[in-house]
């Protein structure tokens, strides 16, 4: 280790669970986070500030004014900007630690990408806002046999619990192929503290993976409630006999298909995914003659005649933003897009 590195990790390396062996180990790390909100920016964080070796950060969104309140990397000029959560995050953290090696991909995860996303990534950690995408991150890291850190935050709650492949019981095992109960950050809000918090456990689990402290693993789901000061750790259960993914090694978050139309609970939008991708300067000259357009490397936003925007990205997905309503968003898509 350089000087500059001793002096930089000198503090991390005194504790002795970690120490210059375990510096070590973090420093030839690679891990993938997926979903760079509130939850992600915090695990980012601690990771560049630890020294990871290469983070591999995804989202599928920019950065708004709501995420200001909780969402640590951004600020209002990333708004101002419409910046990918992922490149204002990537360019913060090039600045907090240039050794690391950071990578950001403005993508949307799916069963199609999903694996390759994971090549050569020793630790998957959870920042998502959802179950259907933590159970395809689950399939995924059981079939490639790569520990995933869950977590989960809203209103003055959350949980977390890391998923070993061939020690511990997987998510499927815990919640079943169930959808969520519909409360979100964009229904029924969330404080600041606990996303710190369900984040900090998740690091801790995190850490101990990577400098080998696998005795001191927490194999349990920890479940805490800050405003009411609770928490409570349950055991895992043993690996359910019949799991898909975990016991039958079946995987159906990866074998079913791509649903091409998404509504995204609470935030007025429906997101459609397109069968090719999308040059972006060349929407700009078709749409500026119909509205509002703002462009930037990384995604085209257009106010509509109709009241409400499309948000365009390269890869051929396309935000409808101002309604839930599917069929709206299509017709929407269809008229200004093309089929």
């Amino acid at each position: 280790m350089s000087e500059h590195g001793f002096d930089r990790y000198s503090r991390q390396m005194l504790f002795p669970p970690i120490g210059l062996d375990g510096q070590s180990r973090i420093s030839k790390s690679k891990v993938l986070i997926v979903g760079m909100g509130a939850l992600g920016t915090v695990l980012a964080n601690h990771l560049v500030r630890a020294g990871i070796g290469l983070l591999r950060m995804v989202d599928r969104d920019y950065v708004e004014t709501t995420n200001l309140q909780r969402q640590m990397l951004y600020d209002e000029d990333d708004v101002k900007q419409a910046l990918p959560k992922v490149i204002a995050a990537e360019r913060k953290l090039a600045k907090v630690n240039s050794e690391v090696q950071l990578e950001a991909e403005v993508i949307d995860v799916t069963a199609y990408n999903v694996e390759a996303l994971m090549n050569g990534i020793d630790l998957v950690l959870d920042g998502t806002d959802n179950f259907q995408t933590r159970l395809l991150i689950n399939d995924a890291c059981f079939k490639k046999g790569v520990p995933f850190v869950y977590g989960g935050a809203v209103s003055s709650r959350g949980m977390t619990a890391i998923f070993i492949p061939g020690q511990t019981s997987c998510l499927r095992c815990l919640i079943g192929s169930a959808e969520g109960d519909g409360q979100t950050c964009d229904t029924i809000g969330v404080i600041g503290p606990i996303v710190d918090i369900i984040a900090s456990f998740q690091i801790v689990e995190a850490l101990k993976y990577m400098v080998g402290a696998y005795s001191a693993q927490r194999h349990g789901l920890l479940t805490l409630e800050l405003w009411q000061h609770q928490i409570f750790n349950m055991k895992l259960a043993e690996p359910k006999h019949d799991c898909p993914t975990c016991q039958l090694k079946i995987y159906p978050s990866l074998d079913l298909r791509e649903h091409l139309t998404t509504t995204l609970c609470g935030r007025e939008t429906v997101q459609i995914k397109g069968t090719k991708p999308l040059e972006l300067a060349e929407w700009e000259r078709k749409l500026s003659a119909i509205g509002k357009v703002h462009l930037n490397p990384f995604l085209l936003k257009v106010v509509l005649p109709e009241g409400e925007r499309l948000v365009l990205f390269s890869d051929g997905r396309v935000l409808i933003q101002g309604t839930e309503d599917v069929t709206r968003a299509r017709t929407l898509y269809d008229r200004y897009i093309g089929s």
